[in-house]
This record gives C-alpha cells, sequence and structure tokens, in this order.
C-alpha cells in the first residue's frame, strides 16, 4: 500500500485539497488521463489509477459553461479514485477545488510538464509496487555489471567483496541484498537503509566501506546481470573449464546468468569475478570465447 505522504513528497507535488484517507489501493503503477471522461464516455475508465490533468483536459474544463463544468466533474467524481494530480502549474477552476473537497479526493498540482510527471510517476510506483524479496549474499557493481556474489556464510564474499573495492568498484550491499523485479525481465537490487554501506569482514569486525574508501566505493542501487556462487573446493565435484554452455538460475521468474565458482587457498577471487563480468559483457555483445575456439578447430580438422 502507498501513502499519500509518501506519493507526495517523492514527487514533490503541492497539495491543493487534502483527505482524510491515509491509504490508496493502487495495484497498478499506471496513470490515467480523463480526457474521455469529461467528454461523458465512461467505458473502460480506469479509476482505480491517479487521475492526471494535463493542459488538454484542462483547456477542455475551462471552455465548458460553469454549470456544465459542475456537472460534468459532479459525474466523474462519483468514481473512487485514488488522487488528481494538475500538471504544468495549472489553475484548477473552483469547481474542481470544491467537488475534489466534498468527495474527499486528494487534489495535487506539479510544476512539471505532463509527460515527465507521468514518467517519474510511473517510475515510482514500478518500484513500490514491484515484487520483493530479501536474499544472502553481497551485491556490487563491477565494470558496470551487477554481480551478486552468494554461498553460505565463511565461504569469503565478503573478502572478495572487499578487493574488488580496493580495486575501484562499488559495494551495493552486504550480507542482506534487497531485491525488487522492476520488469518481466530486469531485477535491481538494494540495501536496507539502516546496513547500508557498512561490511562486516571476520577477525575486524564492522567497517563503513563509505568512510573507507570514499563516495565512489559504493552505490545505491544496481541491476542483478550476473549470479556467482561461491562453495568450497570439492575434488569430488566436476567444474566446468571450457564454458561452453550458459547456465542461468531462476530468481523471481528472472532467468539471471549463473556460476559456480569453486574457492580454495591462493585463487584470486577478485580477479576471476572481474573476468566474469567483462565476459559476460563481451558475450551480450555477441563475443563467445569458447564457441569461437571450438569453432576454429572444428574449421581446422575439416581443412
Amino acid at each position: 500500500m502507498i501513502s499519500a505522504k509518501d506519493f507526495q513528497e517523492a514527487l514533490h507535488l503541492e497539495c491543493l485539497v487534502d483527505s482524510p484517507r491515509d491509504s490508496w489501493n493502487i495495484r497498478t503503477p499506471d496513470l490515467n488521463r480523463p480526457g474521455m471522461q469529461f467528454c461523458g464516455f465512461y467505458e473502460y475508465f480506469a479509476f482505480e489509477r491517479p487521475q492526471v490533468i494535463g493542459k488538454v483536459e484542462m483547456a477542455y474544463l475551462e471552455q465548458l459553461s460553469p454549470e456544465v463544468r459542475r456537472n460534468t466533474l459532479e459525474q466523474y467524481y462519483t468514481y473512487r479514485f485514488p488522487c488528481v494530480i494538475v500538471c504544468r502549474g495549472q489553475v484548477p477552476p473552483k469547481e474542481l477545488l470544491e467537488i475534489a473537497e466534498k468527495h474527499q479526493v486528494h487534489l495535487f498540482r506539479t510544476s512539471l510538464v505532463t509527460t515527465k510527471f507521468c514518467s517519474a510517476a510511473i517510475n515510482y510506483l514500478n518500484r513500490c509496487l514491484a515484487p520483493h524479496m530479501t536474499r544472502h549474499g553481497v551485491l556490487l557493481d563491477v565494470y558496470g555489471v551487477g554481480v551478486l556474489l552468494s554461498g553460505k556464510s565463511g565461504v569469503g564474499k565478503s573478502e572478495a567483496a572487499l578487493e574488488l573495492v580496493k580495486r575501484g568498484h562499488q559495494l551495493v550491499a552486504d550480507d542482506i541484498v534487497d531485491i525488487c523485479r522492476i520488469a518481466d525481465d530486469r531485477l535491481i537490487g538494494t540495501c536496507p537503509e539502516k546496513v547500508r554501506h557498512y561490511m562486516e569482514i571476520r577477525g575486524i569486525g564492522i567497517i563503513d566501506v563509505k568512510a573507507l574508501y570514499g563516495v565512489g566505493s559504493v552505490s545505491l542501487s544496481k541491476t542483478i546481470d550476473l549470479i556467482i556462487e561461491l562453495e568450497t573446493w570439492n575434488n569430488q565435484k566436476f567444474y566446468d573449464r571450457i564454458g561452453f554452455e550458459d547456465h542461468t538460475i531462476e530468481l523471481m521468474g528472472v532467468q539471471v546468468p549463473y556460476l559456480v565458482m569453486p574457492v580454495k587457498p591462493g585463487r584470486n577471487l577478485a580477479i576471476i569475478v572481474e573476468v566474469a563480468a567483462r565476459n559476460l559483457s563481451l558475450k551480450r555483445m555477441g563475443h563467445n570465447a569458447a564457441r569461437e575456439l571450438s569453432a576454429g578447430i572444428m574449421e581446422s580438422i575439416e581443412e
């Protein structure tokens, strides 16, 4: 549920008419522009969405006579929508103010043009209404690739992340990663505010990464582009040495590239994670080293 106060503060809206209703039952991150409704067409009216009045809608209302305008708005306000937002800093007619107050519906105003406000509002609603989950791990921005390090406690996730931060990459979250699905194929990871920028290193304790390495060493959020599972090296287990096949894992209904990385003394995990991030970027551009090598060998055999 989204509160009216949070919606107003996040989008910097001016409140023209307040309402005693504290929460809204918004289930979709979409908006509605009521031009057709002002003309009397209420078929397929998306009244459950926030209503946005732009320049066109306001111009239509202003050209109506006061009596017709009042009747139009009275009919419009018989539907229980969450709020009305007037864009471009326009001054609403007195009938709109009076009827909004009568029906106890929030009336806001913004100085933004309608398209820019709609874009900002939809982005905000997408973040608030997106499915969320919490996962144990460390999230970093490595060469622009969001890498989520996962694995059992004590396997070395934080130590590898600290080395990556030292090498110039950015920490997003350590130990607790809040993940939300903002699109059918896109996941965003953030850190809970109270533990943001902090990291636990066994033998040292809690450290403040931002204070130690500067503001450029941390980031507030990042897409999750690659999941690397760290596990203790098992001599009885077969590990992929060629990388011919691309593996994925499902997370909140999204297929994310997935690697299993064995850990043992002497392995420089930071460099391996960097290579994995760069290799993923190359694959996205159509360059796959394993397949190109295989194709070259087959070509040589045929010759």
